[in-house]
């Protein structure tokens, strides 16, 4: 299990840097094109040599869904735009926001929702963020790929198929208004470094040689040899770890 955060508050350096610190390892931010919450392309930097991972999410309002297969075309259109625009990668997530509590006429609609965006998001994982219900519906009509579950109209159930659990809404953190979230792997995150490293190879490595390396160096090597270590863990997602000296 990880934990993550969602906003619709811009992340600075500063605070990227102290969510880091604090062992959070993903943001969930909002990839459109326009308005004040969206994610930028500076902002998605920031996070990444934060060490974050960035999922995207896109939403227009909050019932966007029932605009069904010609606004999830629309849709989806937009979010791949934005997305190469922001520098997130093909073979990453984009998930539709269906943030209601849809109810059973309405699924079918929502459904047409998601499998168009999913037609309009070539390269790229489609995910769904909604209820329990909304979760199983679009999962057994095979609509799209990743999910991301919301406790919120869930009314206690848990999705078997989760990728990502948001679990508490409207709180402060680090001066952010934010959720809480946590996930399990194979969400579609993403971030703007040039390449990505296995955080377990990650570890390995320094575990294995760089810990080694260092084991009877100066103080300026030890230094060193942290930074090497955080410049790895950035690569794979990981917070970086700060230096203790001894």
């Amino acid at each position: 299990m990880t934990k993550g955060i969602d906003c619709a508050t811009p992340l600075t350096r500063a605070s990227a840097a102290a969510f880091a610190r604090d062992g959070y390892r993903f943001v969930c931010r909002y990839l459109v094109p326009t308005g004040w919450k969206r994610l930028t392309k500076e902002e998605a930097d920031i996070l990444s040599e934060a060490g974050l991972q960035i999922v995207s999410v896109f939403e227009t309002k909050a019932d966007r869904a029932l605009g069904g297969r010609e606004a999830g075309l629309q849709d989806g259109a937009l979010a791949v735009r934005t997305a190469r625009e922001v520098g997130q990668p093909e073979g990453s997530a984009i998930y539709f926001a269906v943030d209601f509590d849809a109810n059973l006429s309405q699924m079918p609609i929502v459904i047409d929702y998601i499998r168009a965006a999913s037609e309009a998001t070539p390269g790229y994982f489609t995910g769904v963020y909604g209820s329990y219900a909304v979760i199983e519906a679009i999962r057994n009509a095979g609509a799209c790929s990743r999910f991301w579950q919301t406790y919120a109209w869930s009314r206690g159930r848990k999705s078997e198929y989760r990728h990502i659990y948001q679990y508490q809404n409207d709180m402060v953190l680090n001066g952010v208004r934010i959720d809480l979230n946590e996930s399990y792997g194979n969400e579609g995150w993403w971030n703007t470094l040039a390449y990505m490293l296995r955080s377990e190879d990650v570890n390995e490595i320094i575990e294995r040689f760089l810990s080694h390396e260092f084991d009877k160096a100066s103080e300026e090597d030890k230094v060193r040899r942290n930074y090497l270590a955080n410049e790895l863990r950035k690569a794979s997602g990981q917070p970086v770890q700060p230096y203790v000296a001894g």
